[in-house]
């Protein structure tokens, strides 16, 4: 027999409204799931929200036989600036299939490797700037406009030149909306509109400003537009014939941004991690050293960098820059309840579901000492043994992020370079990490120094 799915004590009419905190959500949900287990629920002005924070539950409610992606909540006010966009479409939109299979091939790990060079080449000129102050470094900050600039010229052709100067718009434009995102199902709906419709206006005309502008010029250029590109204006889907409109384009355009958005929060992690784990650090420039040695860092050197991978994987299980994704169970024709851990609990037919990786990616069941970072857990064969549910970091399924193979490789050679030819510290020692964000989560309060690598 099933048994009740805990839920904190509410307040009437509101029910659980105060036990989450919209500023500090993920606090709020790490102290429930530390309270309640694996599986938690709250009620929030009538609508009961559930959430998984263990492994196996995690493998479970992403089998696709069962479940799907659900497209609910944060997620529907990116729509706002997106649409219909790979992440944000809803699985009955045919959209998704055609802008998938149109997008896909150019994403793909033999595409990508030909975008190594300029990945390689503009991590270079953010290394040249922190070679050249002496002044503390916010990191979160310079890598945020790296990865921007990274994306636009790999996978549009053109350059931003926002590495100096003032920072692109667009980088703060999709921080701020991406923290609204969050906010406005917190809020009535004429308090969005009144206090906060002017600056989430703004925030998606930048963007759309931005998109339009990257689309433009790749209309006017197309023997310099990257692949990327070319399919955005001119792919034609296989199955169906169709192309992307201008519109749909601008609107993966804006997604790729968005997308990128988390990977200077994963690096800033990973540079928390390694500077509070000098024999790790040490290791991992080891490694580097003697794959790469003295000569040219090539594409190649990369598939051979097992502990440096193990670094990067095991950032993304302590610090996951997206902390969670949504789930629902698969329409049919039987309304009866859908039962979850062999039948210990159930949920109603239609219940949406949150699979919180921030908690999922610290179960104790499966991960020993699981606020410690230990890259060698995610080498090898016991990389291989975990659970499914255990590597959840990109999504699941047909759903999961298109651009895995792409924030693979781009964030492998920014931590290549990084290490091989800086010096870093801790400004401060004694800092700790606190991950503080909305949709995507960082270290908050960390600053380094940096100076060229005083080589062995």
């Amino acid at each position: 027999m099933s048994q009740p799915i805990p839920q904190p004590y509410g307040v009437p009419l509101l029910g659980n409204i105060l036990d989450i905190n919209p500023n500090k959500m993920w606090h709020s949900l790490k102290a429930l799931a530390q309270q309640h287990g694996e599986i938690f629920k709250i009620s929030v002005l009538g609508h009961t929200v559930v959430f998984v924070a263990s492994v196996e539950l995690a493998g479970e409610v992403c089998d696709e036989k069962r479940f799907r992606k659900h497209v609910g909540g944060p997620i529907v006010e990116v729509r706002a600036a997106v649409n219909d966009a790979l992440f944000t479409a809803y699985h009955y939109e045919n959209i998704w299939g055609v802008a998938h299979r149109i997008l896909a091939p150019p994403l793909q790990p033999k595409a990508i490797t030909r975008l190594f060079p300029g990945m390689n080449d503009i991590t270079g000129e953010l290394i040249d700037q922190w070679k050249s102050t002496s002044l503390p470094i916010t990191p979160f900050d310079g890598l945020g406009r790296l990865t921007c600039e990274i994306i636009h010229h790999t996978l549009f052709g053109q350059r931003l030149d926002g590495l100096q100067g003032p920072e692109p718009p667009v980088i703060q434009a999709i921080k701020d909306f991406m923290a609204e995102t969050v906010l406005r199902p917190t809020r009535p709906r004429l308090m969005n509109w009144w206090w906060h419709g002017n600056k989430h206006e703004a925030d998606v005309n930048t963007m759309r400003q931005y998109g339009a502008a990257a689309l433009n010029w790749g209309k006017d250029h197309p023997q310099e537009r990257e692949e990327f590109l070319t399919a955005v204006i001119a792919g034609k889907d296989p199955e169906t014939g169709k192309g992307l409109t201008d519109t749909q384009g601008i609107d993966n355009i804006i997604s790729k941004q968005i997308a990128g958005s988390t990977a200077p929060c994963l690096l800033t992690a990973t540079l928390v991690y390694l500077l509070k784990n000098p024999e790790t650090l040490a290791k991992a420039r080891e490694e580097i050293d003697s794959v790469i040695g003295q000569g040219q860092f090539e594409h190649g050197h990369l598939a051979k960098l097992k502990y440096l991978e193990g670094v990067f994987r095991e950032s993304l299980r302590m610090a996951s820059p997206a902390p969670a994704f949504n789930v629902e169970p698969l329409d049919s024709d039987d309304k009866s309840p859908i039962l979850l851990a062999g039948g210990k609990y159930q949920i109603a037919y239609n219940q949406p579901m949150i699979v919180v990786l921030s908690e999922v990616n610290h179960d104790p069941a499966v991960f020993e000492d699981p606020y410690t970072f230990k890259p060698e857990r995610m080498m090898g064969e016991s990389y291989a043994k975990l659970p499914d549910g255990a590597k959840k970091w990109f999504g699941s399924g047909q759903r999961q992020c298109l651009g895995i193979h792409y924030a693979t490789q781009m964030c492998m050679v920014i931590l290549v370079r990084l290490l091989r030819d800086l010096d870093l510290e801790m400004t401060d020692p004694a800092y700790e990490p606190d991950m503080q964000g909305f949709l995507n989560v960082h270290p908050v309060g960390f600053t380094l120094q940096a100076k060229p690598r005083a080589m062995k």
